[in-house]
This record gives structure tokens, C-alpha cells and sequence, in this order.
């Protein structure tokens, strides 16, 4: 589209056109002055970053990078449902603003409901069950909630049919029309059975899950008796696309069964709920929502039923990016998720408290959580555009790629049998583990940096207490956080310090003006305090005799040597045979060493520690030097 200004003229008539050739060459150039002399396409694939499922992000997208023909994404409320579910989307009043509840007192969980009910929270999430409020005490946890106004969600695990038995009665019992009743059920059977590992009671409950459908679409409009939780996968560190595809063969098993009962393809698509986790990678979540709704209309297309393509989703704050260290900054990532989750089209949000991974939240962490949905609701007016990221060439182009890799596993899925088997057979498992454990390079090298834990860590900072929340279902795909290995690394150094009074220690020897050594000891105390190493800073300016006379009063057996390359060239080696005759049992130098590698060993350095390398392996094998158990 040309934007004319007020005079009628196109604001870009004087310019002459650029090309794609021209931007290519201006790369070039940007690049060669880093040292890096790439031509053409290979300086700007230089630029493009790697996702997983062989996804790759341009620096650059243009008009033909669109996705398809324009218009093959539809219009809101219309099939494929790609720009969103219904045709107003959240226009009218937002996304639905979804608090989860875990706590096992059901008295107390009530007051965080209507407290939260009050201020802005329009359903509510329960755990219900063995991980969360009793099944018989739902009717107190709920005591004063307008169920007719108020959506409640279940989340029962394997007791889910008596606690849909139990809120179907308490809908009765305080008189709420069936026609009126509002929610989800939270059936899950696969889901289930993918997080305990439990598969010889899926046919039972799916059982149980067919007779709730049935009774529902007979009785209760309003209600949704399935939900099609792809968390657990998630959870376990898959991609956005195994995701995607594990939900699309779960769903695809539910309407398989659905319509064996009796049930017709649209009223079984009207039983399920998605939910999706949302992550602090905006434009991710964005596509894998939009991806989402597009895979499910294709399979509602397939089975005969375009009409009931919409999919109703559920966007969760992911719970893999939550850090348990400075777990403010939590706060930062949930925003990013929701509102990315809203800008993606979800019906439905949760935000999880900043706190959630160190138990069961506090009042003023479940009053952030939903704050963060009004403010982008109420004042950031982000729901009065519909699909606001559609168009983007980016984001579609990222979409139809995203559905595609999540089309191609889920096809695999089925081929082996169906997520079922796929699940028994541990194919879901090893795909989602492989998957992890190419991220879990990333993070250790701090090429997927965690703040507050691989980067920038406080050591100082006053641990933060909850209440420890009840067990969740295990024994079936592990639970992984980016901060695992670092938080391990953390106790290690919590430990000693119980133990000791002190935290392990690290000598930073800078040598030079602060000039030509402030960004490597920066970047060295960043790395030791990242696995619960104390950094000691030396007298600065530093030189190998005051550096080596700082180390003996220094309290510590490890010393780091931090300063520029050519500082290095003339001071580094006496610096390293200093220290190590100051009794420092092993000395690192911050940054490559280059061709004076050789040279720097000879004289007492025994590693070295620069960005790109193993930070996990260099803090274990340190840890472990120290005797630090």
C-alpha cells in the first residue's frame, strides 16, 4: 500500500528504488568491517538465526516471504481460522483473563478466587484433586462464585470424571441452568497418561471423557468436557512444532472416539479446548497460535466439518522459561508471553505468577499476574485490533512454516499408530528429549541466555519463600526449566555457604587501565557468579606483582586474568606464573587465546573461559576442584 501525505503525492516519489541486491551489498560491507568477507546471500544468511524444526528467522522479509497468496489466510472468524476463531476476536472485550488456583485449603483457595474474581480475573483454573483442592471440597473452594457469570476450568488429572460429577452437581444444586453453565470439564486422558507414564488407564478414561461429551452436548451447551493440554509436551522441552503436532494427534484421537460414540464431527470439535503454552519468543507464539488454528481447520476440513474449525484456545505463561533465581524478572517474561499469547489470537490467557516455580503464590504475585492482562487489555488496547500481526510478512511466513514442520511430525505420529502409541512406544519421549538436549547446549553456552541466572546473577539477593505446592502428576515425560543446570550449580554454592559461612571465590586479576580490561572482567564475574562463585576483585590498575600479592590475601585458590589482547601480549604470562606462585591451584584467562595459546600454557594458565564456550562444564569442573560438594 502507498501512504499518500496531504498533498497527494507518494512520500517515496523523489527516492529511487532500492533493491534487494543493494541491501545485500550494505551487508556485506557491515560485515567485513567485523572480519567477517562473506558475498551476496551467504552475508545475509549470516545474519538469519536458527530455530527448532530447521526453522530459519531472515534479518529480511519481503513481499513474496508472505506465506501463500495474499488472502490465503482468511478473515477472522473464517476458515482456515488462521487470523483468529471468531470474526471479532477480542475486540469487544478482550481475551478471557484466566487465573490458575493450586492451593489444597480449599477456604483459602476461595478467597484468592473472589479476591482475584473482584480485580479483574473473568475464569478460574482449579487443580482439583490429589495436586490440588479435594474433590469433595470444590463446592467450598467455588462458595460465592456466580457460576452462571463466571467460567470455571477443572484440572483433575486421572480423577477428573468425579470432580466433573461434582461441579455438574454443584450447578445443580445452587441453581444454575444447565443452559447457563459455563467452563471446562478438563478431560484429558492422553494428557494424563503422558505426564504419569500410566497408559493402561487411558481407555478407561477416555470412557469417562465420551460419557461427560455426550452428556454435555445434550445438556450443558456452555461446557467443554475435553481438553487438548499440550503442556506436557512443552513441559517436557519439545519445539514449537512437536507442540503443535502432539496437540493435533491428541485432538484427532479425542474425535475419533468422539464420533465412534455418536456424536457428529461438529458437536465433538465443539467439546475441545487447546491450550497452548505462550513464551517470552513473541513472534513464536504468535505464529504457533495462528499455526494452531490453521492445522486444526485443515482437520476439521478433512473430516467433513470446515464449519467447525474454530479452535478455542487456552494460552499458558510457559512454566520452562519461570527462573527460581531473581525471579522478578519472571514478571518481564510473562508480559512478553501474554501479550504475544493475545496478539496470537487466544481466547483465553493465564499468566503465571512471577513466583509460580517456588511454590504456591502469594497475594501480590497473583495481583501482578492479572495486572499484566488488564494493562495490555485495558490500557495498552492491544485486543481493539484483530490479528494485529497479520500481514507481517514475518509472521506469516513463520506461520505456514511452523504449520508445515507441526503437519510433518504429526503425520508421523499417526503413522506409528496415533499419540497413543506413539506415547507407549516412547517415540513422543526420545523426539522431545533430543529436542531438549540440543536447547540445553544453547543454554549452557549462553547462546539462549537466562537473565538473573546465566547472565547478570545476584548473589546477594534475598531468596524469595512460598508455601510448597502439592506434588503434580509424574512418572511419565520429565519437567524442564531453562535454569536446571545453573540452579544446580547454584545449590552447590548455597550449600558450602551453609557449610562454610562463604561462598566459593574467584580472584579476578585485571590488568591494565579500566578501559582495556572492564568488559572481560564484567563478562568473568558474570560467568563465575552464574554458577555461585564469588567474584574478589584485585586492585585495579592491575600488574602481575600487585595482581599476585592481591591473590594471597584474597581468601581464595582460583584466579581468572581479565584484560584486553594486547595487554595480554605483554603482561598475561608473567601475570599467570605469578599467581601460580602465589599458591592459585588453577588460573583461567577471559577470552580466546589464539595463537599464544601455546605460550599462555606454558607460563601457568590452564584454561580458558570466552563467550560461545560450555559455561555449565567450565562452573562443574570448578565446583568440583574446589571440593565443593
Amino acid at each position: 500500500m502507498t501512504v499518500l501525505p496531504d498533498n497527494g503525492f507518494p512520500l517515496a516519489a523523489g527516492f529511487p528504488r532500492a533493491t534487494h541486491e543493494q541491501w545485500q551489498s550494505l551487508v556485506e560491507g557491515v560485515l567485513r568491517k567485523s572480519g567477517k568477507d562473506v558475498p551476496g546471500t551467504a552475508a545475509e544468511a549470516a545474519l538469519s538465526t536458527e530455530l527448532d524444526d530447521g526453522l530459519v528467522v531472515q534479518p529480511l522479509y519481503t513481499a513474496p516471504d508472505g506465506g501463500g497468496p495474499p488472502g490465503s489466510a482468511g478473515f477472522p472468524g473464517a476458515a482456515p481460522f488462521t487470523r483468529g476463531s471468531t470474526a471479532a476476536g477480542g475486540a469487544a472485550a478482550g481475551w478471557d483473563v484466566r487465573q490458575q488456583h493450586s492451593r489444597p485449603d480449599a477456604a483459602r483457595t476461595n478467597e484468592a478466587v473472589l479476591a482475584d474474581l473482584e480485580n479483574g480475573v473473568s475464569s478460574v483454573w482449579l487443580t482439583v484433586g490429589g495436586a490440588g483442592v479435594p474433590v469433595a471440597a470444590l463446592g467450598r473452594a467455588v462458595e460465592g462464585v456466580h457460576l452462571d457469570l463466571a467460567p470455571v476450568v477443572l484440572d483433575a488429572g486421572g480423577e477428573f470424571d468425579s470432580a466433573a460429577r461434582e461441579l455438574l452437581r454443584l450447578y445443580e444444586e445452587r441453581g444454575v441452568a444447565p443452559e447457563a453453565a459455563l467452563g471446562t470439564l478438563g478431560a484429558d486422558p492422553l494428557g494424563h497418561a503422558a505426564r504419569t507414564g500410566v497408559h493402561d488407564a487411558v481407555a478407561g478414561h477416555t470412557a469417562q471423557a465420551v460419557a461427560l461429551a455426550e452428556l454435555c452436548h445434550r445438556q450443558y451447551p456452555r461446557l467443554r468436557a475435553l481438553v487438548v493440554d499440550a503442556l506436557p509436551y512443552h513441559g517436557a522441552g519439545g519445539s514449537a512444532a512437536q507442540e503443535l503436532g502432539c496437540s493435533l494427534a491428541t485432538a484427532v484421537a479425542y474425535l475419533r472416539d468422539l464420533t465412534a460414540a455418536g456424536l457428529g464431527v461438529e458437536a465433538a470439535c465443539g467439546q475441545l479446548e487447546f491450550r497452548y503454552a505462550a513464551t517470552a519468543d513473541q513472534f513464536l507464539t504468535i505464529a504457533k497460535l495462528r499455526a494452531a488454528r490453521r492445522l486444526w481447520a485443515r482437520v476439521a476440513e478433512a473430516s467433513g466439518a470446515p464449519a467447525a474449525g474454530a479452535q478455542h484456545q487456552h494460552a499458558v505463561t510457559s512454566p520452562v522459561m519461570m527462573a527460581r533465581r531473581d525471579p522478578w524478572v519472571n514478571m518481564l517474561r510473562t508480559t512478553v508471553a501474554c501479550l504475544a499469547a493475545g496478539t496470537g489470537g487466544a481466547d483465553a490467557v493465564t499468566v503465571l505468577p512471577f513466583d509460580h516455580t517456588l511454590g504456591l503464590p502469594d497475594d501480590f504475585a497473583r495481583r501482578i499476574a492479572r495486572n499484566t492482562s488488564t494493562i495490555l487489555v485495558e490500557e495498552s488496547h492491544l485486543a481493539r485490533v484483530i490479528d494485529p500481526a497479520g500481514g507481517s510478512w514475518y509472521v506469516e511466513q513463520l506461520t505456514d512454516e511452523l504449520a508445515r514442520a507441526a503437519w510433518e511430525w504429526f503425520q508421523e505420529i499417526e503413522r506409528a499408530g496415533g499419540q497413543e502409541q506413539a506415547l507407549r512406544s516412547g517415540l513422543v519421549a526420545g523426539r522431545l528429549a533430543a529436542t531438549w538436549e540440543l536447547r540445553r547446549a544453547k543454554l549452557a553456552e549462553r547462546r539462549e541466555p537466562v537473565t538473573g541466572v546465566s547472565e547478570f546473577p545476584q548473589l546477594v539477593e534475598r531468596a524469595v519463600v512460598r508455601d510448597p505446592a502439592p506434588a503434580a502428576p509424574a512418572g511419565g515425560l520429565p519437567v524442564v526449566h531453562r535454569d536446571d543446570a545453573f540452579e544446580a550449580l547454584r545449590a552447590r554454592s548455597d550449600a558450602h555457604l551453609a557449610a562454610t559461612g562463604a561462598r566459593p571465590r574467584v580472584f579476578l586479576a585485571a590488568l591494565g587501565p579500566a578501559a582495556a580490561h572492564t568488559a572481560r572482567a564484567t563478562f568473568a564475574a558474570n560467568l563465575f557468579q552464574a554458577g555461585g562463585i564469588e567474584p574478589v576483585h584485585g586492585p585495579v590498575p592491575g600488574a602481575p606483582g600487585t595482581a599476585a600479592a592481591a591473590f594471597t590475601t584474597s581468601g581464595t585458590t582460583l584466579a581468572c586474568i581479565c584484560s584486553s589482547d594486547a595487554v595480554y601480549a605483554e603482561q598475561a604470562q608473567e601475570t599467570a606464573t605469578a599467581l601460580k606462585a602465589a599458591g592459585a591451584r588453577q588460573v583461567f584467562l577471559a577470552g580466546r587465546p589464539g595463537d599464544r595459546r601455546d605460550a599462555y600454557v606454558d607460563s601457568g594458565v590452564d584454561s580458558f573461559v570466552f563467550a560461545g564456550g560450555d559455561v555449565v562444564a567450565v562452573l562443574t569442573s570448578v565446583l568440583d576442584r574446589m571440593g565443593v560438594a
